[in-house]
C-alpha cells in the first residue's frame, strides 16, 4: 500500500467544539486552491513566509487572536502542525507576508509562537512527502475570550488546541492544498 492509498483523514474543524464564524482573507492564499510556492518548506523547493492573513467580523468580546496552521493529512496517525501562533492583541486584524518567518520583526507586541512539528517557533511550511495525495492545509484564526490563554511557548500544539477548544468565541477559517 501506498501512502498515497491510505484513508483521508477528518477535517479538523469537525472535531472542534461548534463556534460561530468570522471573515478571514490573504493576498497570498485563495481559499480551496494549491498553496503558492512562497509558502511551502525552504527544503522542498518554497520559500517558507508565512502567509498574510486579515480578519473581520469576529465577536466584540474577542480579547486575543491565535493562528495555526494544521496539515491533516501528514502520514503520522496526528496530522502535522506548521504554525501556532498565540497571544495576538485583539487590537491585531493583520499579518503582514512573513511576519510569523525569519527574524519575526513583524509580529505584534506580545504574541509568541510555540513550537511548530517542525520543531522551530515560527511559521514552517507545506512539504508533503513526493508522491502523496494534495494534502489540506488549515489556517485558523481564533477569537479568543481571554487576553493571554496562560501557557508558555514550550508547550506542544496539542496543549494549545486543548486551551483553544475552552477560549474560542469563534472561528475564521481558510483551507489550501500542495501536492509535490
Amino acid at each position: 500500500m501506498s501512502l498515497a492509498d491510505r484513508a483521508p483523514a477528518p477535517d479538523p474543524i469537525d472535531l472542534l467544539p461548534p463556534a460561530p464564524t468570522f471573515g478571514v482573507t490573504s493576498t497570498d492564499l485563495t481559499d480551496g486552491q494549491p498553496m503558492p510556492a512562497a509558502q511551502v518548506f525552504s527544503g522542498a523547493g518554497g520559500a517558507d513566509l508565512s502567509p498574510h492573513l486579515s480578519w473581520s467580523g469576529f465577536p466584540a468580546e474577542t480579547k486575543s487572536f491565535a493562528v495555526t496552521c494544521f496539515d491533516p493529512d501528514a502520514p503520522t496517525g496526528s496530522g502535522f502542525w506548521h504554525w501556532v501562533l498565540v497571544d495576538i492583541p485583539a487590537s491585531v486584524t493583520e499579518l503582514a507576508t512573513a511576519a510569523a518567518s525569519g527574524d519575526l520583526s513583524g509580529l505584534p507586541t506580545g504574541a509568541y509562537h510555540v513550537r511548530s512539528d517542525w520543531g522551530t517557533k515560527q511559521y514552517g511550511g507545506a512539504a508533503p512527502p513526493e508522491g502523496d495525495r494534495p494534502h489540506r492545509y488549515v489556517f485558523v484564526v481564533h477569537a479568543v475570550d481571554v487576553p493571554k490563554l496562560e501557557i508558555t511557548d514550550e508547550v506542544a500544539p496539542a496543549v494549545v488546541g486543548f486551551n483553544l477548544a475552552f477560549h474560542t468565541l469563534a472561528r475564521a477559517v481558510l483551507r489550501v492544498t500542495y501536492q509535490r
